[in-house]
């Protein structure tokens, strides 16, 4: 079993003050919601919009399958006036694209391909595999019955059918639809111009070796590879611990960007001035503080016709925790989507937490044999340590109010790893 105990929190008296400016995961999470935007909608070339929300209904231009289609490779006959006859003279071959054609001879039979139009007083289809062909006669090897092998016109769908409502996401098999009614462009959901802001007088360039005392910013390229795994555009940026500079630059980037994420100097240090900063810029604080582990100093507020502001904490995984909890769901809120239906994962050993706060644990997901999705608890060294995250898929919500949660209960996941590959 798992015990977690929190070294931050020296007595109860000291949690429970700590504990009272803060808001519940749940309160938090309806805030940010409440503050979805709509960024409108543009016009894209269909092989572009991939990955884009739809902002538009799609029907049916004509009947589908548009012709009584052909479904297997093989010969086309009149069943119903053949009556078991075994061997057909062949009339000629059809291939897909072809006009439609008529059989002549009710005794005879065309060879005909998959996707070819059915033609006229033609009423089934024997598959080659069951044929055996000699000097133009089709000898049929089986038992045969009238509608065999033919996808009917407007079988899938007729004519002015609504195929796809607006609001959905747009993978592969949409884009498929749309090329075969004719979608050349598509009404998508604009996207944000985001911008990711690390902050912090410890923090140098990737490329560059850091001295003792400093350490590179992983956490603005981890925030900005969460959101090009969206396919969004993003920009990057820091900002060194100067309350006075904070305010310059924070002036112009709530002004020209859709939405702020940053990370580090939101706590109580004396040299986190972001709060002071944003809201002395003209951004509305909605909160400060929440009641989880990790990310508790998680800072939330918005400007009139500006940017939504996320301003996270510096630790690693507290800023990489929040922006799956919070942020992906109003992303695809803003953008028109339901927010994500998350599953929820078997813990495979009991575990334990004493603060009075929602925790969101470090784990490795597998399937049993069953299909089950287990859940198995990964140590952490705090969290600062996002090299964790690694060996981890996913975090799992363990809700406040209690310290035990046992070995088969399940809790709700937030995976950000693809289990299928």
């Amino acid at each position: 079993m798992f015990l977690y105990f929190d070294p931050y929190i020296c007595s109860l008296t000291d949690f429970i003050l700590k504990k009272s400016a803060m808001i519940t995961v749940s309160k938090a999470w309806e805030i940010v919601q409440a503050q979805q935007v709509d960024f409108g909608i543009e016009e894209l070339p269909l092989e572009l919009a991939v990955g884009r929300v739809l902002r538009e209904n799609w029907y049916a231009d004509r009947d589908l399958p548009a012709y009584d289609r052909v479904c297997m490779d093989g010969i086309a006959i009149n069943a119903a006036a053949a009556k078991g006859q075994k061997a057909f003279s062949i009339e000629g071959i059809i291939a897909a694209g072809d006009p439609k054609q008529r059989l002549q001879d009710d005794k005879a039979c065309f060879e005909i391909m998959t996707g070819a139009v059915l033609p006229h007083n033609c009423d089934s289809i024997i598959r080659y595999e069951d044929v055996e062909i000699n000097d133009g006669i089709a000898h049929v090897k089986v038992d045969y019955k009238s509608n065999q092998s033919i996808h009917e016109k407007g079988q899938d769908h007729k004519k002015g059918d609504l195929l796809l409502a607006e609001n959905c996401l747009l993978s592969p098999a949409e884009i498929g639809v749309g090329a075969a009614i004719g979608k050349a462009t598509v009404k998508v959901s604009k996207l944000p111009k985001i911008l990711v802001i690390s902050s912090g007088n410890e923090l140098v360039e990737i490329d560059q070796e850091p001295a003792p005392h400093q350490i590179r910013r992983g956490n603005a390229y981890r925030l900005a590879a969460i959101l090009k795994s969206y396919a969004l555009p993003v920009g990057l940026a820091h900002m060194n611990d100067d309350l006075d500079k904070m305010k310059e630059e924070l002036r112009d980037y709530v002004d020209h960007f859709d939405v702020l994420l940053l990370t580090g100097g939101v706590s109580k240090g004396k040299y986190d001035f972001l709060p002071e900063a944003l809201e002395a810029v003209g951004v509305e604080k909605h909160f400060h503080k929440v009641q989880q582990r990790p990310g508790k100093p998680f800072w939330f507020g918005t400007k009139r016709r500006g940017a939504t502001v996320f301003a996270f904490p510096g630790n690693p995984v507290s800023s990489f925790m929040c922006m799956q909890v919070y942020f992906i769901d109003w992303l695809f809120g803003s953008l028109g989507l339901k927010a994500i239906q998350r599953p929820r994962a078997i813990l495979t050993e009991d575990f334990q937490f004493k603060p009075d706060l929602t925790y969101f644990l470090e784990v490795k997901l597998v399937y049993s044999e069953s299909g089950e999705l287990l859940a198995s608890p990964l140590k952490r060294n705090g969290s600062g340590d996002h090299a964790n995250l690694l060996r981890a898929d996913a975090l799992i919500r363990l809700p406040k109010g209690q310290d035990q949660y046992s070995k088969g209960d399940a809790f709700t996941v937030y995976s950000y790893r693809n289990l299928l590959t």
